[in-house]
């Protein structure tokens, strides 16, 4: 039967196999916009073609001279002699049209307060703060830092860098001064704009203080803006010499300013990873490229229409925050929600009420922060109207198959797809990912987009048969690449080109492809176990044990043995009502320590040799909801933990 003769609403999930799939319903593919997934991801095969086709969506000032030029591997180059600026492409454009009057911004916190700002509004204000900058000597080329909350002002101030030219350095407001001062000394900002302080579970958290103790540190920064977020700062006398009120700044400025035109490889943004395999990277992308890119990925993979209410809880320290919070919905012209807080304050149904306040058509959001909300049941999710979410979506690590099912049957009450996205802060845009018009297997994120080349290779680079583990690597340049790491090419190269003989690019994942040519992510290939002479990726023994119902989450480490070379540890957050040291709830008198070591080898095998379980209540994770195993590995042996300031406290 074709998908478009189709008659149900609802896609059931039947049990878990390994191979199920899940197809899309009629009303789901009677609005997509890329009907034909297959023919789509054919079009991409000429990468050029495609991208210059793709580049046409935008508003450029020069056309570019050629597409890609690749004379000087890896450092290529895309839309080589074209023009262009972010700003006028995500703003300025649609003050000509109907979308003036438009949300552009709609911001809500967890206290219920909100902001609503149309494109209109959101220009004029951009325009005051570009004009700011341009007075406190920011040019082209200059870094601004922002240490700021989920807030307009921090969209503003992004926005007003790339009007003029400026490099933005967006720094999540939860990591702490020592992580501060690396990140500002780096690339040298001569502005910092902060806030006083920021939401989260009912307290404000004080960030100028931070800021305070960081400024005493960094030389470079003439000037610190502050922005009276939550009000704590009423009083000029509470600012030191060199700080200024962000309204104060802006007063007086003019509501109009010109838009820098831009080379397509132009700096835009240098954003740095979250650290969670040790020394954070500045991750440097352009200009062009990066706009073609972000635009054309969340309009094919979520179906972008102009009457959608787009929510990606992706903050902007992060680069989900900065492509697909707010940069690629207003290229498209979209209504982009911006939340500040906690997932789970002032109660577990916090985001679920405001889908339903708003009627958000299109949510997006990380596998942990779905399992945390699992941990409360489904008493939430039955409270609000969900309805008018159209599609789902999953990002920043892998999505374990009972995440999936529980965000597919109690979020989306088995009507909506959910696209499972797997790109990296160096890819700079969603690489593999279904379409709402794909079959989706759970636990897949399915192929790579068109215009993505995407190879599983073993250590020569040669491919791997389907269905065995290697490393994923991509074999082509796509336009929202990196093109470098700030100020260390030399670590660039080494990182990331010079591991496989063709210049691949290396993810640093582990991956296999199925006979459908379905790709699933196996976990990072430094958290590969090795045990008896077998490789057993961290995430495949993972999603063994959370398969189990009294498990909520695991991360698990290799640890060394003198016969096996490494045994399985696992740290489980059991769900409530389990111990491992009682029985196991089926009847028997079965220990649950000793059920979950059946229920993994029968999972996996008898590769999957455990060592040792133990019960934690909370797991290390990057700010980005990144299981950070190397923490767990240090404590283990007893070394020095490292970096910790990208830690969360979720």
């Amino acid at each position: 039967m074709d998908k478009t003769e189709k008659s149900t609403d609802q896609q059931k999930l039947a049990n878990h196999n390994g191979d199920q799939v899940v197809s899309p319903n009629n009303k789901v593919i009677e609005r997509a916009i890329v009907k034909d997934w297959d023919r789509e991801i054919q079009k991409g095969e000429d990468i050029e073609k495609y991208w210059a086709m793709e580049a046409e969506q935008l508003d450029w000032f020069k056309k570019w001279d050629e597409v890609l030029d690749e004379s000087e591997k890896p450092y290529y180059k895309w839309f080589v002699g074209g023009k262009i600026n972010l700003a006028y492409n995500a703003i300025d454009r649609w003050i000509k049209t109907e979308k003036r009057n438009k949300i552009a911004i709609l911001y809500t916190n967890e206290r219920g307060d909100e902001i609503k700002l149309t494109y209109y509004e959101l220009y004029r204000e951009i325009n005051k703060m570009a004009n700011a900058l341009l007075n406190l000597g920011i040019k082209k080329g200059d870094t601004v830092s922002m240490y700021l909350p989920m807030c307009p002002e921090l969209v503003i101030s992004m926005l007003a860098c790339t009007k003029i030219g400026a490099v933005h350095s967006a720094i999540y407001s939860g990591l702490s001064s020592v992580a501060v001062v690396e990140r500002i000394n780096d690339i040298k900002s001569k502005v910092v704009i902060t806030a006083d302080g920021t939401y989260r579970r009912g307290k404000i958290i004080n960030l100028k203080s931070v800021i305070d103790e960081a400024m005493l540190q960094c030389p470079t920064v003439q000037t610190v803006v502050l922005v009276n977020h939550t009000g704590r700062y009423n009083d000029v006398a509470d600012l030191r010499g060199n700080e200024i009120f962000y309204e104060r700044l802006i007063e007086g400025e003019g509501d109009s300013c010109y838009n820098e035109v831009m080379d397509a490889e132009d700096p835009l943004f240098i954003l740095y990873t979250s650290g969670s395999t040790g020394k954070p990277k500045g991750v440097l992308h352009t200009t062009g490229g990066y706009m073609v890119g972000i635009a054309t990925t969340l309009r094919n993979v979520f179906d972008i229409h102009d009457n959608d209410l787009w929510w990606s809880t992706g903050d902007a320290g992060w680069i989900t925050g900065h492509s697909y919070t707010i940069y690629a919905p207003l290229l498209l012209g979209s209504t982009t929600l911006i939340y500040e807080g906690a997932p789970d304050f002032p109660d577990p149904g916090v985001w679920w009420k405001i889908v339903e306040k708003y009627g958000v058509t299109k949510f997006y959001t990380a596998p942990t922060a779905i399992r945390h909300l699992m941990r409360f049941g489904k008493k939430y999710t039955k409270l609000y109207n969900l309805d008018s979410l159209k599609i789902l979506g999953s990002v920043g690590e892998p999505i374990n198959y009972e995440a999936w099912k529980w965000m597919y049957e109690e979020i989306g009450k088995c009507r909506t797809p959910i696209m499972d996205t797997w790109w990296q802060t160096e890819t700079g845009m969603h690489m593999i990912a279904p379409m709402p018009v794909a079959d989706l297997k759970p636990g897949s994120a399915t192929k790579p987009l068109p215009g993505v080349n995407i190879a599983i290779v073993d250590e020569e680079g040669a491919e791997v048969k389907k269905g065995k583990k290697g490393y994923l690597v991509i074999t082509k340049p796509w336009p929202a690449m990196f093109r470098s790491l700030y100020n260390d090419e030399e670590r660039f190269e080494e990182v990331y080109w010079n591991h496989f003989p063709d210049g691949f690019y290396k993810t640093g994942d582990m991956a296999r492809m199925d006979e459908d040519g379905y790709i699933w992510i196996e976990g990072r290939s430094d958290d590969v176990l090795k045990i008896a002479g077998h490789r057993v990726g961290a995430v495949e023994v993972e999603s063994a044990f959370n398969s189990h119902p009294s498990v909520n989450e695991t991360a698990v480490i290799g640890k060394e043995d003198p016969v096996k070379g490494q045994l399985i540890k696992a740290f489980l957050i059991l769900n409530s009502g389990y111990d491992l040291d009682l029985p196991f709830k089926d009847g028997s008198n079965t220990m649950l320590r000793e059920e979950l070591k059946r229920h993994v080898r029968h999972s996996l095998g008898p590769v999957a040799v455990l060592g040792e379980m133990v019960s934690v209540d909370s797991l290390p994770k990057t700010k980005s909801g990144k299981i950070m195993r190397r923490i767990l590995k240090a404590k283990e042996a007893g070394e020095d933990l490292g970096d910790t300031s990208t830690l969360d406290d979720l």
